[in-house]
Formats: structure tokens, sequence, C-alpha cells
């Protein structure tokens, strides 16, 4: 059984982690971040929704969603985290892409959540399972697109 506020820290750290190694396109850097069998399921709403299976995985996959920005950070907005008694947590995680079109210069937004379910494992917080869609897109002065909020309990 964990305390609460220590694995809230831990858990918001481990969420950070995942910023920075995205930011920074260190893949490899993904592995203790995740469960080795982790789900992931990524719905941008506009396409059919993406379902990997571990780090490696994701990282292939945001690598090629990626590679046509030069400038590309991942921030977090806010956080809620739901800590369980039995080393398990379910979370929300709201973020925004910054990002620049390497070749046409265009800045755009992507906002979206993550739900996540995360599990302690030899003291040590991961990812169980991530849940992402897309909330609003934003290309250069164009009028942002809109989707709606999905469903998601925190336990």
């Amino acid at each position: 059984m964990h305390d609460d506020t220590a694995a809230y820290i831990a858990i918001t750290r481990l969420q950070a982690a995942y910023a920075d190694v995205v930011s920074r396109r260190a893949w490899a850097e993904l592995e203790p971040l995740f469960l080795p069998d982790a789900p992931v399921h990524v719905d941008t709403v506009t396409n059919p929704v993406i379902e990997l299976v571990g780090a490696q995985a994701l990282g292939e996959f945001i690598d090629g969603a990626v590679e046509r920005f030069d400038v590309f950070q991942f921030v977090p907005l806010n956080t809620v985290v739901h800590v369980a008694p039995d080393d398990t947590a379910k979370g929300r995680l709201y973020m925004v892409e910054l990002r620049q079109d390497a070749e046409s210069g265009e800045w755009s937004n992507a906002f979206g959540v993550y739900h996540d379910d995360y599990v302690a494992v030899d003291g040590r917080w991961c990812f169980a399972e991530r849940s992402y869609q897309s909330l609003v897109r934003r290309f250069g002065t164009d009028r942002a697109t809109v989707f709606p909020f999905p469903p998601f309990e925190l336990g």
C-alpha cells in the first residue's frame, strides 16, 4: 500500500518524464516508463483508433508522427490522479503539443487528454495502459477544430 501523496508525486514525475522523452525524441528512454505489454490507444478522432503494445511500438509511432516538425514540444497542462490502495492508480493528463512544420514553417497546436492506468512495480510507478484522445487541433491562423470530451471514470 502506498502513501497517497508520495504516489501522486511519483506518478506526476512519471508523466513529466514521458513529456521530456517525447519532447527530446529520446524513444529508447520510453522503455522503463511502461509495463512491457502496456496497451496504448491513440484516438485522433478524425482517423480510426490506433492500437499499440509497449513502449517500443509507441516510440516508433510517435517518431513517424512528429518527424515533419523541426520544433516539437510536449507540454503537460494539468493532471488528476486517483491512487488506489492496491498499488494501482488512474489518472487524466491534459497536454498540448507546440509544433512547427519543417517545410512550411507553419505553427500548429494539438490539445489532448490521456486516460492512464498506473501500477507500482518494485516500488516504481509506470504506465500500465494509456488512452489518448485529441481535444483540439489548430494549424496556423485557421479556426481550431474542437472534438467532444471522452468519458472516463477515475474510480
